[in-house]
This record gives structure tokens, sequence and C-alpha cells, in this order.
């Protein structure tokens, strides 16, 4: 059995679905996914190895809160895993500047929670056991136009509440590694997209906004540069170091897709003008530029050399070929659109749109 911590949420979901696909042909291990539902977490997203709501022998499904120590020790008398693939993180960046305790809280303590767990596992299934933690490129801080991409080597740097808890978190399981003998494994990546993903962050909502007529809001300049990777990518990735991966090491996971935001969405309204075009004119129209927000990261890049060349890894698609698959989803699922835009999700874009509107303007989202 494998653990899956945050497995209902938009990448964990994703590996989810990606190792039931893999065990269908190579095997029969289950997953036991732990998700607390939270905004983003959303059973909806794992439909596809349930029925009617009950999960098949494939997957277990427990609501469970990784802060929750009696919770996670009732785990642990009942299962066993051979290995656990840590998802669970509190994960946008403008959320954590509005309300950054949640963040410490979760991504920090609930990874401590893990690994203590963790050390136990190990104990009973020996070496096999890994620990596999998912973190961001974030945790690196901001490289300027012409400087090297992020390196397992580059020093940390973090800017946003974020990217603080998520450095913390790496830290802690590089010191269980090296203080108790825990069989870690750390995977940095850079901006995720594809289906699944919470229409708060900024692919997902330029598409959604873009097709009800709204505007498309563009930090600053709109020249801050992303690595973009597609979703499913980044689990290949993910199963490739889980295991072929050296224990105690770190692997970044990057698609080598760097893009502004302003190129990301103008990219996003030439599919949506071929998909879906409007009666007159562009989406394009429906940009804005606006105020930007505190503390926004310049670049990001991933030097993902180290996977490539040690486990064989790359990415299958390109930047392109990706959006075009992300924009199509979202435009076949409406629905899964509209269910996932709860009152909570509406009261915080009310919450994030009114912070700026004070200033005369809109604002976007981005990972």
């Amino acid at each position: 059995m494998i653990l899956v911590t945050g497995g209902a949420g938009f990448i964990g979901s994703n590996f989810v679905l990606e190792w039931c696909k893999r065990q269908a042909n190579q095997g029969d291990e289950r997953l036991l996914v732990l998700d607390c539902l939270t905004y983003a977490g959303n059973l909806e997203n794992l439909a596809q190895v349930s029925e009617e709501g009950r999960f098949d022998g494939r997957v277990l499904f427990s609501r469970v809160d990784i802060r929750d120590q009696a919770a996670m020790a009732a785990l642990e008398t009942e299962f066993t895993p051979r290995a656990i693939v840590h998802f669970a993180a509190e994960s946008h960046v403008d959320r954590s500047i509005h309300g950054p305790q949640v963040f410490v809280e979760t991504n920090v303590l609930g990874t401590l929670n893990l690994l203590q767990w963790g050390r136990k596992l190990q104990d009973i299934v020996g070496d096999r056991f890994r620990f596999l933690h998912v973190s961001t490129d974030e945790v690196y801080g901001s490289l300027q136009p012409s400087d090297p991409a992020f390196s397992e080597s580059t020093p940390y740097a973090p800017n946003s509440p974020y990217s603080a808890s998520k450095a913390a978190s790496d830290h802690l399981v590089r010191a269980w590694h090296h203080s108790f003998g825990l069989n870690t494994l750390t995977t940095n990546c850079s901006n995720n997209y594809g289906p699944f993903q919470f229409p708060e962050k900024l692919i997902p909502l330029l598409i959604t906004r873009a097709i009800e007529g709204k505007k498309l809001p563009i930090y600053g300049d709109g020249l801050n540069v992303r690595d973009w990777l597609f979703v499913t990518d980044h689990c290949d990735g993910i199963l490739s170091v889980l295991e072929k991966g050296r224990t105690g090491q770190v692997y970044n996971i990057g698609g080598d897709s760097e893009r502004t935001n302003l190129a990301v969405v103008e990219a996003v309204c030439l599919i949506l003008d071929q998909l879906r075009p409007k009666p007159s004119g562009s989406y394009r129209d429906q940009i804005e530029f606006v105020r930007d927000r505190p503390g926004h990261d310049r670049r990001y890049a991933i030097n993902a050399a180290k996977i490539r060349d040690e486990l064989g890894w790359a990415p299958a698609e390109s930047f392109d070929s990706g959006l075009i698959k992300t924009v199509k989803w979202y435009l076949e699922h409406p629905q899964w659109v509209e269910r996932v835009k709860t009152g909570a999700y509406r009261e915080w874009l009310d919450k994030q749109y009114a912070v700026v509107d004070r200033s005369g303007s809109n604002t976007a989202s981005n990972l």
C-alpha cells in the first residue's frame, strides 16, 4: 500500500488517477488517500476510480487532517504503507499573505506529524520504505532575467508566507533523513497546470473568467516569468523519483517552458478564440493590467538536468500541447467548475478583489 496525502487536490488527484492507470497494467498495489477536503480538495476529482461515491478496491479514502495528531495516531494502528507521497499543503500565495497561520500549521506541523509516522513505518517495513515530499520551486526565491535556473543546490530564499512554510517543511524532511536515517526524497516542481486545478490559480482563472466575459487582470507589467509543467508530466516525474530516486536526495521537476504571465494570458486567449470564438473581437480585449501584489517574485526557472540524467525523466508535453489539453478540459467540464465555486470560493474572490478595488483595480491569482 502507498499513502497519498492531499489526494483529492489538484496534483494529488492526478497522481492517484495516473497510479491507477499504471496498476491496471502492472499490479494490484492499493492507495490510501488522505484529504481533509478543504475548499481545494474535491472527491469528484477521483470519480474515475469510484462508483456512486464508493471507491473500488484499488483506492481507500479517509477524510483526515494531517494536523490532527489523534486522527493520525488512529491511522497508524490500522495501516502500514510502504511509502508516503506527501502532497497535502496550503499552496496559494495570495491566501498566505492574507492568512499565514494555516500555512504554517498545515505545511510545517502537518509534515512533522507525517515524518514521525514515517519513522515508525520504516522500523516496520525496513529499508524499502520511502517518504516522498512534494515541494515547490518558490522556496528558492526569485531570479533575475539572466540568472541560471534553480538547481538542487540553489540556496533557499523564500519571499512569501507560503514559500517560507514549504521551505521549513523541506528542511524538516532533510533533517529527518540526516538525524534519524529516514529514507526521504524531495521534489521541487515548477508551476503546474492541467485538469482539476482549482480556479483561483492563474490558468483556470483565466479560462473561466474569459468565457464569463470578465476582465483578465494581469499583475504589474505582466513580465513575471514562470516555468510551466503539465500536471501529468509532474506525476510521472514523482513516480520516477519514488521508484528510482536515491534516498536523501532532492530532484527538481520542471517543464522547460518559461513564459511571462502576459504570454500565458495571450496564449489562453488565442486558444479560446479558436475553440470558442466570441461573436466579435478577441478574448485579448478583456486583458487588464492591475497593481502588483506584495512580494511578487520576478522569475522562476527549473534546471531539471538531475532527474533527466539520473532517472531518464523528461516532460512529454510542451507548454502549447499541455495548454490546449487544459483549455479543452475546462470547456468540456463546466459543471465541475460551477460545483467547485462554493460560497467559500466566492467569498475569497470578493475579499481579494475588495483589497485591490480600493485602489480602483482588480487583481489576478497565480501559483
